[in-house]
């Protein structure tokens, strides 16, 4: 699991649903204008979330909603998401020489500590909230209102 912007893009689309629903529709097009990117990759991440229950949106309509409580939804459920089929954020060039002795032995060498790397990243990643960046969010945007 290689980490893209497709991490951000995710929680950028959720920060924006949340601030944003009811008072404007909140569609592919609009949260591709907020996030700068192309409503395609916008789609894509959509799906993915749509697939992992967080998100609902249903073709015509004009609008998406939050499924899941945001304080139930971890940045790993978010990678998770955003990354589906990819299991390793490593991945091991294929072909190591095996007449070389470092082609031979890197895996030896390397292996377990790329695992226990993956490990500690992804128990981090469970340890913070979608709702802690949209608490966040939020103080940001009465800061400016008050500003």
């Amino acid at each position: 699991m290689q980490i893209t912007s497709k991490f951000t893009i995710a929680i950028h689309i959720l920060a924006a649903i949340d601030t944003f629903h009811g008072s404007v529709p909140v569609n592919s097009s609009f949260l591709a204008k907020s996030i700068g990117a192309n409503p395609v990759i916008v789609r894509g991440v959509m799906s993915n979330l749509k697939k992992a229950g967080i998100i609902m949106s249903h073709r015509g309509k004009n609008d998406v909603t939050i499924e899941k409580p945001l304080d139930q939804v971890t940045f790993f459920d978010i990678y998770t998401a955003v990354n589906a089929g990819e299991k390793e954020i490593f991945h091991f060039h294929e072909n190591p020489n095996p007449e070389c002795p470092v082609g031979r032995n890197i895996h030896k060498v390397l292996d377990g500590q790329l695992i226990q790397i993956q490990k500690d990243f992804e128990k981090e990643l469970r340890s913070y909230k979608v709702s802690d960046v949209i608490q966040n969010l939020h103080q940001v945007l009465d800061q400016e209102k008050q500003a």
